[in-house]
């Protein structure tokens, strides 16, 4: 079968059958220098940002990952020398490196997910009962404690854990037995004032997470007989499963990083019952000038915020 094709009238009225016409090109398509311009352009906007996050960030970041396969030190050195993975083998063979590492993951599982993530999400839960000067009275006492500098909270939780400090009062009047908890059990001091500090976060992001819940969900749930605890745990829960595992990501991370707030209250002592991964870089680096050495540790604390990453990316993975 021919296709028909066009044609024209001569002056005497017959048509005249002329060529086929070329089709045209099809409406949308770019060639591909058009399509790398436009990329282009639309990055345009972003390049001063992109161009600062390489100079200040990629980049440190790159220099310290190569002091952490060097011997350099912070005095009495006139050069460097790469001396491979031995900042790390040595970090493995240290006793008070594996001490660290245990510190901040107790000080990582019970300040962060136990308690600031618990208390925070109850703190949210409540006040969406609560009255409003009960609402405005709590959210003013806990994110007052989130706003103040590290240091003040530091010197503040320090007079309350002190021996013969406010707690210690607490318990004399309670005609309870009195301790030093700076001494007996640092970490789990420096973890409560670390819990006091940052509830604020987890109460605003949980707070924002359930006034998103449609109340006709839980009023249904009500009406079917569910529990609190029942529409908490079958409820709740699952629809705010995304807040709860970035909130959980957010408050890890920089709980791994906390050093003020522990520098003031105990210095990592008594001894090194307190002393978490970043004091023990401090103390590598600025106490025992090894730069080379506690730049390693912290390529180390990095990979443990990472898997931390990991394991929380998983559970905000979007459910088939």
């Amino acid at each position: 079968m021919t296709s028909a094709l066009p044609h024209t009238k001569t002056p005497g009225g017959g048509p005249v059958t002329t060529g086929p016409v070329p089709a045209a090109p099809p409406s949308g398509r770019r060639t591909p220098g058009a399509s790398v311009r436009r990329a282009l352009v639309r990055a345009l906007p972003v390049s001063p940002a992109l161009v600062l996050l390489l100079l200040f960030l990629a980049g440190p970041i790159a220099y310290c990952a190569w002091i952490a396969f060097t011997d350099l030190q912070l005095t009495g050195q006139a050069h460097s020398s790469f001396v491979g993975l031995a900042n790390f083998r040595k970090a493995f063979a240290d006793e008070e490196f594996i001490n660290a590492v245990w510190l901040t993951l107790v000080f990582t599982v019970v300040s962060s997910l136990l308690g600031q993530n618990t208390l925070g999400l109850a703190l949210a839960a409540l006040m969406q009962r609560a009255s409003k000067p009960v609402r405005t009275l709590t959210g003013g006492v806990v994110i007052t404690a989130w706003v103040l500098p590290e240091v003040v909270a530091g010197f503040l939780l320090y007079a309350f854990f002190r021996r013969e400090g406010t707690l210690d009062a607490i318990l004399r009047w309670l005609h309870l037995p009195t301790q030093n908890w700076l001494f007996t059990l640092p970490i789990l001091a420096v973890s409560f004032a670390n819990v006091w500090r940052g509830t604020a976060f987890s109460m605003l992001v949980y707070s924002a997470a359930l006034n998103e819940i449609p109340s006709e969900i839980t009023e249904a749930a009500e009406v079917d007989g569910a529990g609190g605890w029942r529409r908490m745990w079958h409820i709740t829960l699952p629809m705010i499963r995304r807040s709860i595992g970035t909130n959980l990501m957010l408050n890890t991370l920089q709980t791994l990083s906390v050093f003020g707030l522990i520098w003031v209250m105990t210095r990592g002592g008594p001894g090194n019952k307190s002393q978490t991964l970043p004091l023990y870089m401090y103390e590598q680096a600025f106490q025992n000038s090894m730069i080379g050495y506690a730049t390693a540790v912290a390529l180390l604390l990095l990979v443990v915020g990472s898997l931390f990453s990991l394991v929380y990316l998983r559970l905000l993975r979007t459910e088939v």
